[in-house]
């Protein structure tokens, strides 16, 4: 098994930034990848971000792209979502996820943390 915990979720204003972090422990060998989706009430989750866990691509929505930056830190086990200039759309609750392979869909992903929310206020 392997247990995701997600941190740096709140309220901020439009034009603002956070970062959310997902610490990853358990059987982490058995994930190569690692991803942000996001999800508001009656919709679907959506694809944020994705990287591999030791080196390799990264993948953004282009909804995201030049604001948010996904990261690792392989010490630490933790995957980062840097997340700037948000807007009030981006008002969500952010999941990590944990799969075999750099993948933008949601049922890729075998593991998944509880979520942690996100509100931008206008």
């Amino acid at each position: 098994q392997v247990q995701l915990v997600e941190s740096g979720g709140g309220l901020v204003q439009a034009g603002g930034s956070l970062r959310l972090s997902c610490a990853a422990s358990g059987r982490t060998v058995s994930t190569n990848a690692m991803g942000w989706f996001r999800q508001t009430p009656g919709k679907e989750r959506e694809f944020v971000a994705a990287l591999y866990r030791h080196s390799g691509p990264t993948e953004y929505a282009d909804s995201v792209k030049g604001r948010f930056t996904i990261s690792r830190d392989n010490a630490k086990n933790t995957v980062y979502l840097q997340m700037n200039s948000l807007k009030p759309e981006d008002t969500a609750v952010y999941l990590c996820a944990a799969g075999p392979f750099l993948a933008t869909s949601s049922s890729e992903y075998g593991y998944w943390g509880q979520g942690t929310q996100v509100t931008v206020s206008a």
